[in-house]
């Protein structure tokens, strides 16, 4: 089944059909014919996706592991029996060992990402990547090489990918080209508190490991922001644009069909918190596409951004698409609205448990990630060039 079949036809069947499904393997399935994951990285996202896992009863979470012993903690203690039977480790390394574990999380700093990438297909692991697919551009070839070289599966985070209104407008608003010609994109999304926190300076806790946190980052002293706010410092996270114009950039290239960005530009700083980061609380980039423009925003300030969307601006109408559902609106006739309460990390970690149990298609292989990573990688290279940038600059 393409990704095409597979295209909505209603929240409810598909919600519906999902439940089916599962309650089917729940009655068929006993502990050692589910799916063994490991989860490398314990923190926010981690604990965020991992929930969504492990509502699917296909699934048994066999390992963790985490470099900081307290964040492993904090991480059983709010799935608790769900991942009660997992054992810990620090080192991802005996998590790929396991041979009761089929499938791994990867819910790292981006600057991990790629190397437990690499080394989770080189172990037959199929992998969950959290988005960005890559921390840097450079690294882009040995993540194609690891993959290509595997027989395993490898899904990028991006989950709007498997959101049923997210198909549903493909497929009823762009495919059948209601909108007209679109030229404008706006992505926006603003107020992260918890990028925006004062993080006091701590001595480092016995328990957590600075060199494994590191990995290929230059050397440098403890300090409690570089790890309690890393998506603040460029050698372990790329900021708002990593972060947030990733999943943006994906729906607008996803749903008009281009994933070619020409040139980029970006501009911002730190224009409020002064706090030692070096990536911006605040900034702006225009993507130029073949024959549209793609203009994102997002600050981490408490900016009022109460539904975070993709406007699309086209000759016949427009259509605002958020998580929550979108608007279409026709420029001749009357608006019409789609409302969505699915649970996106489900819908996404359910479609890579389909991949490896029922052969279906992800929704968000390895080249979906890095057309998504390219407009990023752009947007970055002006930023800190402070210059126009093109997709050969990056080669």
């Amino acid at each position: 089944m393409n990704r095409r079949q597979f295209l909505y036809t209603g929240a409810a069947a598909t919600v519906t059909a999902r439940a089916m499904n599962a309650c089917a393997y729940d009655a068929i399935l006993g502990a050692n014919d589910r799916v063994g994951l490991g989860v490398i990285g314990l923190g926010r996202r981690g604990s965020i996706v991992s929930h969504g896992f492990v509502q699917d009863p296909r699934v048994q979470v066999r390992a963790l592991a985490d470099i900081y012993d307290k964040q492993a903690a904090d991480f059983q203690g709010h799935l608790k029996d769900r991942v009660a039977q997992a054992t810990v480790s620090v080192a991802y390394q005996e998590i790929l060992g396991k041979k009761d574990v089929e499938a791994v999380l990867i819910a790292t700093p981006d600057h991990l990402h790629v190397q437990i990438a690499n080394d989770a297909l080189a172990a037959n692991k199929h992998v969950y990547l959290e988005k960005p697919t890559l921390h840097r551009w450079s690294e882009r070839a040995s993540l194609v090489k690891a993959a290509a070289g595997s027989k395993n599966l490898l899904q990028c985070g991006t989950q709007q990918r498997s959101g049923a209104h997210y198909l549903r407008a493909k497929q009823e608003i762009f495919d059948a080209q209601k909108l007209g010609k679109v030229i404008y994109v706006r992505a926006v999304w603003h107020n992260f508190p918890w990028q925006r926190r004062n993080v006091a300076p701590e001595p480092k806790p016995a328990g957590l490991n600075w060199d494994l946190f590191l990995g290929p980052a230059p050397r440098v002293p403890y300090e409690t922001a570089r790890y309690s706010s890393w998506r603040s410092y460029h050698a372990y996270g790329n900021g708002l644009l990593a972060d947030i114009l990733t999943h943006w950039a994906d729906v607008a290239q996803w749903m008009l069909g281009d994933d070619q960005p020409v040139s980029a530009t970006a501009l911002g700083g730190d224009y409020q918190i002064h706090d030692g980061r070096d990536n911006p609380d605040s900034v702006s980039a225009i993507v130029q596409y073949k024959d549209w423009n793609l203009n994102f925003e997002s600050s981490v300030l408490s900016i009022r951004n109460e539904h975070p969307s993709v406007f699309f601006e086209g000759t016949k109408g427009s259509l605002n698409i958020t998580r929550e559902g979108y608007l279409f609106t026709p420029n001749d006739g009357a608006p019409s609205q789609v409302d969505s309460t699915q649970d996106l990390e489900r819908a996404h970690t359910g479609n890579f448990i389909d991949a490896i149990v029922k052969g279906e298609k992800l929704n968000a292989p390895l080249a979906v990630g890095l057309a998504a990573t390219l407009p990023v990688q752009m947007a970055l290279q002006s930023y800190w060039s402070h210059k126009l940038n093109t997709p050969m600059e990056l080669a």
